[in-house]
């Protein structure tokens, strides 16, 4: 009996090890400072917050996904609901060199002006249709001709998938406009939540590649770190009504355990920079704007990543918002408006 539970424990430790030295990469807590002051104060939040989050308690947009009828339900109610946002801008499909996209043009827009677009949705969830409000708002703001590309999903498709088809997706942009083939005059990146994270993913591998740089990127709170760890995953869940109610429930399991699933899931380190770009090189970036609301729980990644990436000499600027949902950009809400204004004017100051 001793035997048996001295293996036990000995084959425990050693998961410990691997999970802790391996798959969780280094120690980030140095970079846990304060970044700015907050866009508005609390006070400043409109009465709309409180609508967008009974609207996202009543369309059933908050969950994990958990099994596949699970995820479907999901799927489902963001694809019945998003759309319902006013999407002012022509859309015209596209293939991406076998990508599914579309071009979202405003009135105005410079086809010259380039900015590719990656969605959000936990890497389950969203396409081109869902993200259409946010895509258009960028195309009027910025001056640009925005494509939205249908990366592939998980579970169909493994992780891997979706990081190609973004890298397809950047090369193809470099050399195609709307109105055909040709080099861009100016070229963005933006993406929201789990889009964020591919855009950042996407900067710093054109950056190795030895690609054109974009002219600037914004990343709408973005996911940056897939190994958990930062403090406002577990203070945050019950602020945060999006993301809580789904990502909540993997705040009670062992990180151990939670590691080892990632692993597991994207077949490839959870510290791996391609799909924790924190963990890589920031160092050589383009400028960047990162949006946040203190409320969720991703912010202390978003704080971490952009002090990491400025104490590497790269300038990046994180804006944040108290109380507001996770991408509540996407909510039609006055706050919704203001940050994607600011994205617009970001993006023209380095056009």
């Amino acid at each position: 009996m001793l035997d048996v539970l001295f293996t036990i424990a000995m084959l425990a430790l050693a998961l410990w090890v691997f999970s802790r030295f391996y798959l969780a990469g280094p120690d980030l807590s140095a970079y846990d400072q304060p970044v700015g002051t907050p866009v508005i104060s609390e006070a400043q939040v409109s009465p709309a917050h409180e609508g967008t989050v009974e609207f996202i308690r009543s369309k059933g947009l908050a969950g994990s996904g958990g099994g596949r009828a699970a995820l479907q339900n999901l799927r489902d109610a963001h694809a019945a609901a998003l759309p319902r946002f006013p999407c002012d801008a022509e859309i015209t499909p596209v293939d991406v060199d076998g990508v599914p996209g579309e071009w979202v043009l405003a009135t105005g827009a410079n086809p010259q002006h380039r900015l590719l677009y990656l969605h959000g949705g936990a890497f389950i969830l969203g396409s081109p249709a869902t993200h259409r409000g946010i895509t258009s708002a960028l195309s009027l703001n910025a001056g640009a001709a925005v494509l939205a590309i249908d990366y592939r999903l998980r579970p169909e498709h493994p992780h891997s998938a979706s990081i190609a088809d973004c890298q397809t997706a950047y090369r193809w942009i470099l050399e195609h406009g709307p109105d055909g083939g040709s080099q861009a005059d100016a070229l963005f990146v933006a993406g929201d939540s789990a889009g964020g994270m591919l855009t950042l993913m996407l900067i710093a591998w054109a950056r190795d590649q030895g690609l054109r740089p974009v002219n600037a990127a914004a990343a709408l709170a973005p996911a940056t770190n897939t190994t958990g760890g930062a403090p406002s995953m577990v203070t945050n869940v019950d602020t945060d009504p999006y993301l809580g109610p789904g990502l909540g429930k993997f705040t009670r399991i062992p990180r151990t355990v939670t590691l080892l699933l990632q692993w597991a899931l994207l077949r490839m380190r959870p510290c791996d920079p391609m799909v924790s770009p924190i963990f890589g090189d920031l160092a050589g970036l383009p400028p960047l704007l990162i949006q946040a609301s203190e409320a969720e729980m991703l912010i202390d990644d978003c704080r971490r990543y952009a002090n990491k990436a400025v104490a590497s000499g790269s300038p990046v600027i994180l804006q944040t918002w108290p109380k507001l949902v996770h991408v509540w950009h996407m909510f039609g809400q006055p706050e919704s408006d203001d940050a994607l204004r600011r994205i617009g004017e970001f993006l023209l100051q380095h056009t």
